[in-house]
């Protein structure tokens, strides 16, 4: 596990272009197998959660080329097995939960021996992953090893119980190619799931619905060769923006997507900072007010909830925590999805922050503490791992962030990024 070590106290500054986004590559490098032709994907990160599903793919019999230089990849699965032998699905390595939507079409027999894997957010659970592929045709067997058996797929209607992004796109990816109508209401409408709903259309896929909560797809026979560019990654951002405004300087992010960012800066707002655009680069100006906005309703505390897409993300939570500890005044911050969502605060007050945990899903944050550099122990959570390494960015002195190698999974060249804005931090193995 490699730790990061951060000398903090510059002001970063420059202009700067982010990442692919990860939960987009993930997905789509899966949706690759619904075609033996094949697929050519721009911006695709180069991270370690993505890099196994390649090497496992390639594994399978895929022919994988990746221009790591111009983070192109191209994917030909014309010479994909038909099953996974003796070793079994491999449920228990990160992302391989959306490999089960395209491979029912692929594999009339999946035997899965492992179990899932996560983060330590919460407990994930394989079970809507499975009435999603019941419901589409799929026999589902549990005799100590657990067997999805598929003859043929055809269209139906689901009502999920929440809005589960992996499952909403296992649903998209095995839907494509159903027989019939299917329709998902409550589905999730992350910017990752609209870029895998865009590629599907590329490739011929007809979808209904993108960007809202009733997908409605309707099945065809094949799909074909495309070429696609995933969306930058909205986390990154974020991330970049309130960097800027924590550390007193003016950072400019191009690609920002801004057609997804007006809740996110609307939150910013509530911190005392204020986002503004030139055609898609984003600015956040030197020299940000930094204070919480006082709510009309004067007895009323200041609070930013996060929920299923289109409401705050969950997973910006952490960013817009650390934020909030550099700004004057107090903010409490829901985390409606997640039971985990806040058990790395302690590693935060370690810094001197002042956060009060309410309960499991919610805190209040009391803003412009003196902080002092310290060694704080990063969980196995990626954007509290960069939470804790913001702030730590802010306060003059070395700080270490130890096992932090999670920030690895979702954004390649971060460190060096930040030292290209004037960061003092590096990674110490």
């Amino acid at each position: 596990m490699a730790d990061l070590i951060v000398k903090g106290g510059n002001k970063l500054e420059g202009e700067i272009t982010p990442a692919g986004n990860k939960n987009s590559a993930l997905p789509i490098l899966c949706a690759t197998l619904l075609t033996n032709e094949t697929i050519t994907i721009n911006n695709f990160p180069d991270l370690t959660d993505v890099n196994k599903l390649v090497e496992l793919m390639i594994s399978l019999g895929s022919k994988i080329e990746w221009d790591k230089d111009t983070n192109v990849l191209t994917v030909n699965n014309a010479n994909f097995k038909d099953s996974f032998g003796d070793a079994g699905f491999p449920l228990g390595m990160r992302g391989a939960i959306l490999l089960l939507g395209p491979l029912v079409s692929r594999m009339k027999n999946i035997e899965v021996k492992e179990e899932i894997g996560g983060c330590s957010l919460g407990i994930r659970e394989i079970d809507p992953h499975l009435e999603v592929l019941e419901s589409l045709g799929s026999k589902i067997e549990h005799d100590g090893t657990l067997k999805i058996k598929t003859e043929k797929l055809k269209g139906n209607f689901l009502w999920q119980e929440y809005m589960s992004v992996t499952t909403t796109e296992n649903f998209i990816m095995a839907a494509v190619k159903a027989e019939g109508v299917s329709t998902m209401v409550n589905a999730a409408s992350e910017p990752h799931v609209q870029d895998l709903c865009n590629l599907l259309v590329a490739m011929g896929a007809k979808i209904e619905g993108i960007g809202s909560c009733k997908l409605v797809i309707t099945g065809v026979n094949e799909l074909h060769s495309a070429e696609f560019i995933i969306s930058a990654d909205h986390h990154e951002i974020t991330t970049l923006l309130a960097l800027g405004a924590m550390t007193g300087g003016e950072i400019r992010v191009n690609n920002s997507e801004p057609e997804h960012f007006p809740l996110i800066v609307k939150s910013f707002k509530k911190l005392g900072v204020y986002i503004e655009y030139d055609g898609d680069t984003a600015i956040v100006r030197e020299n940000q007010k930094l204070e919480v906005e006082k709510p009309y309703t004067a007895n009323m505390l200041p609070k930013i909830e996060a929920a299923p897409w289109p409401y705050f993300p969950a997973d910006l939570m952490p960013l817009m925590v650390a934020l909030a500890v550099k700004a004057k005044g107090s903010i409490m911050f829901w985390n409606k999805l997640y039971e985990g969502g806040f058990l790395w605060i302690p590693e935060m007050i370690k810094f001197g922050a002042e956060i009060i945990m309410c309960d499991p899903h919610r805190i209040i944050v009391y803003g412009d503490r003196p902080l002092k550099p310290a060694s704080v122990d990063s969980p196995n959570i990626i954007r509290a791992t960069v939470a804790l390494m913001m702030v730590a960015l802010t306060i003059k002195g070395e700080s270490i962030i130890t096992n932090a190698d999670s920030i690895k999974r979702a954004h390649p060249h971060f460190v060096e990024n930040l030292q290209k804005l004037g960061a003092d931090i590096s990674w110490r193995d």
